[in-house]
């Protein structure tokens, strides 16, 4: 194997591929890049069995070949390097010389045979989605999936897929989120849960542009095709929770409030509610007026903010933290929650805009 490529392309195309460099594994393959130099480009891949991402780029191949590199190294020695025009030559000893001005290093390399190989599923299932609308609605679900082994699936975003929406949910048991995005195209209607971690690495990829991508599905993994990147992302197993019958549609108290004034308000009360292991916000709302609080050792706390009331007076509490990890993924200006008693979960959604999203939260008991 023998090339040159522009420094600057490999850097980039290093440090993409090297968010699925597998660590803490028992399989020291999974801890190497694939170098895959044929036609006129390099290919680099890297796996942790749970996420591939493949990335190719434009190279002056001499010789083809393919070979694996130390992942951790080479990705920071390439990063060094960015300015470069470089040279990579497979030696008949199996180290790889990486040659840029004038300056020679070695890596030590082994044999690509028993690197893992993702399948083609260019003919499975695929819908088409605009790049920013994915983008928008991963970022609005992913940070609400459970960290429990003992309920994986709960780990994973749910995309159900329809015959012109995507649907996305996740859940952990005290919040949910939901975001309702529309399609360009779709072949069927299917779903699938993905991995948070792997889900948000998608996200990360995918630039903020109107440009279509297209998603493939078949029944282990999922793939995004960025044209010269392709993301494959190994799917849970088994069906998601059928959440549609935990989220209420009756309500006895609708508040409508500005969305930075809330969330500032939170900020400031939960500094104290945090020396509770609860985050415990208490909410009184009555005549037009919502007024939080919080209490400990340290002292105490009252923020009121001014709101629109419609319905009952109500007393409720809630950790404060689902409520400002929440905020932080929401860009309109006022939002409505919707209670129906002081036991029973709210339901938040933007106000005077199209809703496409829409979080549940659990309160907590009050002693």
């Amino acid at each position: 194997m023998k090339l040159i490529c522009n420094g600057n392309d490999l850097s980039d195309a290093v440090g993409k591929v090297f968010k699925a460099v597998g660590s803490k594994t028992t399989n020291p393959i999974l801890e190497h890049i694939r170098l895959k130099a044929e036609g006129g480009a390099l290919t680099l891949s890297a796996t942790d069995q749970e996420l591939y991402i493949e990335k190719s780029i434009t190279a002056d191949v001499k010789i083809e070949g393919e070979t694996l590199v130390p992942g951790r190294f080479f990705a920071e020695f390439v990063k060094k390097l960015n300015r470069e025009q470089i040279e990579l030559t497979l030696a008949e000893n199996g180290r790889l010389l990486i040659r840029y001005q004038g300056n020679e290093g070695a890596l030590s390399t082994r044999p690509a045979d028993d690197f893992p190989v993702m399948p083609d599923v260019t003919d499975a299932q695929h819908f088409v989605i605009i790049k920013n609308e994915l983008k928008d609605l991963i970022g609005k679900i992913a940070f609400s999936v459970s960290l429990d082994d003992a309920r994986p699936l709960l780990k994973g975003v749910n995309l159900e897929i329809e015959e012109n929406t995507l649907t996305g949910v996740a859940l952990d048991g005290y919040r949910l989120a939901k975001c309702v995005k529309p399609l360009e195209g779709t072949t069927a209607m299917m779903s699938a849960v993905v991995p948070a971690r792997s889900i948000t690495e998608i996200a990360k990829l995918i630039e903020d542009t109107l440009d279509p991508v297209t998603v493939y599905v078949q029944k282990r993994y999922l793939m995004v095709d960025l044209i010269h990147t392709k993301i494959y992302a190994s799917l849970l197993d088994g069906d998601f929770m059928n959440y549609k019958h935990i989220i209420p549609y009756n309500f006895n108290t609708v508040v409508t409030l500005p969305k930075e004034q809330f969330e500032d308000a939170l900020e400031r009360a939960i500094l104290l509610a945090r020396t509770d292991k609860n985050n415990l916000v208490k909410f009184d709302i009555k005549d037009d007026m919502m007024e939080l609080s919080a209490d400990s050792e340290i002292g105490n706390i009252n923020e009121k903010i001014v709101v629109k009331l419609l319905g009952n007076d109500l007393t409720i509490a809630f950790n404060a933290r689902y409520f400002t990890e929440m905020l932080r993924y929401i860009n309109c200006e006022n939002i409505v929650i919707k209670f129906t008693n002081s036991v029973s979960p709210c339901i938040v959604v933007p106000s005077g805009s199209v809703e496409d999203f829409m979080y549940l939260i659990l309160p907590v008991r009050m002693a």
